[in-house]
């Protein structure tokens, strides 16, 4: 396995940042995830456009795009598979121990690890933690990730795939790497961004090429809606058939059924989509 560390492509066993990288230290980083098939991404773009707000919402200089792009190109191209998972990181670089940064720079990392499709539907739970939907990251993808690992864990022990937060005021937000949507009377809803959910690329794309709309949903829409679904880079459109006690049958149902097949042949026909943010 070789990933493209700060200009070059290393061996896995090889490849080093620094221990005093700010994005080890204090979580100073943004990151994106891509889906790569027998090396070609999908929606690199929309990724890389995000990677640059998020930098940009922690005060990080713009990554160099162009250079990026050839690292991704790099890594896809000296680690085939047949679905990978591609991660692009981006720090704040070699810093004091502390908060302040240091001037050594940025530094980039991009890895690739293989992965397999998800299954068609999958279990949910909810959790006691809240999304700040007036935090300072609130809309960044971060590497301060740790919440996230422990409400994660939380849906493992029982015995679902991911767990789903609620914000400050009660409202439905997110699941832990995914977006969430309910149907409810036929109609496809997901909450808005300024519920302190990250803007998905996969979210976005579901929204536009599915008619959803954007609400505010209290979280106990979860206890009587019609149809619940997750979207998400590796999930795509993935059904849910149990919310913590409650069973949903049959799942997908028929409204997430279409949204699943919409979504896959739109992708299909268009590998890398604009949405003109």
């Amino acid at each position: 396995m070789k990933l493209w560390v700060n200009g070059g492509l290393h061996d896995a066993e090889t490849a080093r940042v620094s221990v005093l990288d700010h994005g080890l230290t204090v979580g100073d980083g943004v990151f994106e995830t891509v889906k790569a098939e027998r090396g070609e991404t999908f929606a690199l773009t929309l990724h890389l456009e995000r990677l640059t707000r998020s930098a940009r919402g922690l005060g990080l200089p713009d990554p160099d795009l162009d250079e990026v792009r050839r690292a991704c190109a790099a890594v896809l191209e000296a680690n085939p598979m047949e679905l990978g998972r591609l991660r692009i990181t981006y720090t704040g670089g070699p810093s004091p121990l502390g908060s302040e940064r240091g001037d050594a720079g940025t530094s980039l990392v991009v890895a690739l690890g293989g992965t397999g499709r998800r299954p068609d539907t999958t279990a949910v739970v909810t959790v006691p933690w809240t999304r700040n939907e007036r935090g300072a990251l609130t809309g960044l993808k971060t590497t301060s990730y740790a919440e996230n690992v422990v409400a994660l864990a939380k849906a493992r022990e029982r015995g679902a795939s991911e767990a789903l937060f609620a914000n400050t005021v009660g409202r439905l937000c997110e699941g832990t790497g995914s977006n969430v949507f309910v149907v409810v009377d036929g109609r496809i809803l997901t909450p808005p961004v300024s519920s302190g959910c990250l803007a998905g690329i996969t979210r976005a794309l579901a929204v536009r090429w599915t008619g959803a709309e954007e609400a505010d949903l209290p979280l106990d829409v979860l206890e009587s809606a019609d149809e619940v679904f997750l979207t998400s880079t590796l999930r795509d459109v993935q059904a849910v058939h149990r919310v913590d006690g409650r069973e949903l049958s049959p799942a997908p149902g028929p409204v997430t059924a279409k949204a699943m097949r919409t979504f896959d042949e739109h992708a299909a026909r268009d590998r890398d989509p604009r949405l003109g943010w």
